[in-house]
């Protein structure tokens, strides 16, 4: 296929993990019952948080929000996976992989904002408790929510624009189970200097700075439970923010882990195993540490099924 042929007439392979036969049975089955995992465990919470009155906080409402994007996240690659080995077929169009290019970088991103925002949260909760209801009032939230949707559509669709001017030639093969943004670029037979300098600058201002908010926002947390003096009010404190530091910890280490894994090995198959981490892993235990470690909902699901 030339350079210049009709876009609409493209189509990408998606790799993914095993060409054997035998083993796609069990992949179909292991992704099929993580899937169903994530989405009923985010599900769930959801509903505690909109069912329960007193999980009408700040905390939750974002907690609820995140769990949103964790489902729309994850169902931007399975079923099209689980799809493709019940078919047989590896194959997806253009229109499909840009399409699920922009889904998959806009919850992606959203997810990031909302750990930034929530670790903001906690740290207005722990270090700043008497003015917590007037800093982090409904009005304030929302505002936060409409510019962490609003950013990450903005960017993904930036993402999706800046591939749509590329044009493409042969070997057309992603070593993923999913348009990843940084292989299709490199699969382009035009020039990418504006698309590389665009994810290395994307990747600069929404990528460090959110995780630097994070980074200071522990960091006067920590500082502000050091200075409690009894013990069990070092362990409430650090219990309210327990949580969501695990799942910070999993969505960057795991992120973190797929970009060095990629840039050690050139397996396409050990890169597509590692992006599993923070694409289906990461969302399906997101419920389940909120869930095990936080008394609130442990109540509100117990409500919810009376």
């Amino acid at each position: 296929m030339e350079p210049g042929n009709k876009t609409s007439s493209l189509e990408f392979i998606l790799l993914g993990f095993s060409d054997e036969p035998e083993l796609q049975p069990l992949l179909f089955g292991l992704f099929l019952s993580m899937y169903l995992l994530t989405f009923t465990g985010n599900l769930l919470i959801i509903l505690v948080i909109i069912t329960d009155s007193h999980l009408h906080t700040p905390m939750y409402f974002f907690l609820s929000n995140l769990s949103v994007a964790d489902i729309c996240f994850t169902s931007t690659t399975v079923p099209k996976m689980l799809l493709n080995i019940q078919m047989k077929n590896k194959l997806i169009t253009y229109e499909d992989c840009i399409t699920q290019l922009y889904f998959f970088s806009l919850f992606g991103r959203l997810e990031n904002f909302l750990l930034t925002v929530m670790a903001y949260d906690r740290f207005v909760a722990i270090c700043h408790p008497l003015h917590y209801t007037v800093i982090m009032n409904p009005k304030i939230c929302g505002l936060m929510l409409l510019a962490s949707w609003s950013l990450s559509i903005l960017d993904s669709l930036l993402h999706s624009l800046m591939v749509l001017r590329l044009t493409f030639c042969t070997e057309l093969e992603i070593s993923q189970f999913f348009c990843e943004l940084n292989q299709i670029v490199h699969l382009a037979c035009s020039d990418t200097f504006l698309n590389d300098l665009e994810m290395y600058l994307e990747i600069g201002l929404l990528g460090i700075i959110p995780l630097t908010g994070i980074l200071y926002s522990y960091t006067k947390i920590v500082s502000s439970i050091l200075k409690i003096a009894s013990a069990g009010g070092k362990y409430k404190a650090f219990s309210t923010c327990g949580s969501h530091l695990l799942v910070i910890s999993l969505f960057y280490g795991t992120g973190l882990g797929v970009y060095l894994s990629s840039t050690v090995t050139q397996n396409s198959r050990a890169t597509a195993i590692a992006s599993v981490t923070y694409t289906v892993v990461a969302p399906m235990l997101n419920p389940f540490i909120y869930s095990l470690r936080n008394k609130d909902i442990k109540q509100g699901l117990r409500k919810l099924f009376n």
